[in-house]
């Protein structure tokens, strides 16, 4: 059964930073790419930052600069550090793990308030 666990949300002030963490069981974690989407109330789910199983990574514009994504492939965990968060980072972080042929997996969510 395959698990994805996000974790690390919380409320925050602007300015301030989280780290998110998602743990994966029952995928073989390093052949997985991984990512984190956001959601919004009231807006569709977009990709904020991808990193694939050979370690390259892709953000989106609104994060350049200030969010980073890594992977510890010894702990089956891809990490979000979150640095300057901004209002408009409020939503609700999603962790994917995707590997051609196998499939899409998604977690359960964990929530990010950045308060202004």
């Amino acid at each position: 059964q395959v698990q994805l666990v996000e974790s690390g949300g919380g409320l925050v002030q602007a300015g301030g930073s989280l780290r998110l963490s998602c743990a994966a069981s029952g995928i073989i974690f390093s052949r997985n790419d991984m990512s984190w989407y956001r959601q919004a109330p009231g807006k569709q789910r977009e990709l904020v930052a991808s990193i694939t199983n050979g370690g390259s990574t892709n953000y989106a514009d609104c994060v350049k600069g200030r969010f980073t994504i890594s992977r510890d492939n010894a702990k089956n965990t891809v990490y979000l550090q979150m640095n300057s968060l901004k209002p408009e980072d409020t939503a609700d972080y999603y962790c994917k793990a995707y590997r051609r042929f196998m499939g899409t997996y998604w977690g359960q969510g964990t929530q990010v308030t950045v308060s202004s």
